[in-house]
């Protein structure tokens, strides 16, 4: 493959710490019916379209409420606690040095236009991303793990599919960045069994663990190619 020049960042789990909220919220609404949401349930979640994730947790849990209305009940939780999300471990550091390198950095997130806005307003260091795409984007045919999200990324990038690098942390974005002939940067939740994700190109634990180490050719032929 060519040496890869442009880095596509999922948001959820990898550059903000939202999934601790997702757990709040769907717990805050699911413990009326006196059930626990637990890894075993989310886990199956991780990385699918809201829609695709309430679904399979009302199935999971067999709660008398459909997808729709937990979506609706979640919904204001899920708003009040986006408003206070905290940044990744590393995750600023090393947007703002592959922007100094001069490294286009595109962003695909599941998550919708609002949501992004109320997840990333107290972060100004979003500003930096050259093409930032949702997942109600009405380019984006089927969610993940269909390619479709990271191809349109990379089109508002103006890159090749195989020029892009993808940092993901969940079994789905990894599929579908490496559908769209992507390579992929796997960050596994610490709950999850790291060699699930092994048959992605790199898996780190942590962005703070020698990220540019795995994406060193990117900043070097970023850098070689202005």
């Amino acid at each position: 493959m060519p040496a890869p020049t442009h880095v596509i960042f999922d948001l959820d789990g990898v550059l903000l710490d939202t999934e601790p909220l997702y757990t709040r919220a769907t717990q805050e609404v699911v413990g009326e019916f006196g059930v626990v949401f637990d890894w075993s349930v989310k886990s199956g979640m991780i990385g699918r379209s809201d829609a695709e994730g309430a679904r399979h947790l009302v199935e999971s849990l067999g709660i008398d409420l459909s997808p729709d209305e937990y979506l609706r009940r979640r919904k204001p939780i899920l708003d009040r606690l986006f408003e206070s999300t905290a940044e990744m471990p590393g995750a600023r550091a090393l947007v703002a040095r592959l922007q100094a390198m001069g490294v286009p950095l595109g962003l695909a997130t599941s998550s919708a236009s609002y949501q992004f806005r109320l997840k990333t307003g107290p972060h100004g260091w979003f500003s930096g991303f050259s093409a930032i795409v949702c997942g109600d984007d009405p380019r984006v045919a089927a969610p993940k793990p269909a390619p479709d999200i990271f191809l349109v990324a990379a089109r508002e990038l103006g890159a090749a599919p195989d020029h892009c690098v993808v940092f993901e942390d969940s079994l789905s974005g990894v599929a579908a960045a490496q559908a769209a002939g992507m390579r992929v940067v796997a960050l596994p939740d610490p709950a999850v069994d790291a060699a699930e994700f092994a048959h992605a190109d790199w898996v780190l634990r942590s962005l703070e663990d020698a990220p540019l180490a795995a994406i060193g050719s990117v900043a070097s032929a970023s850098t070689s190619s202005v």
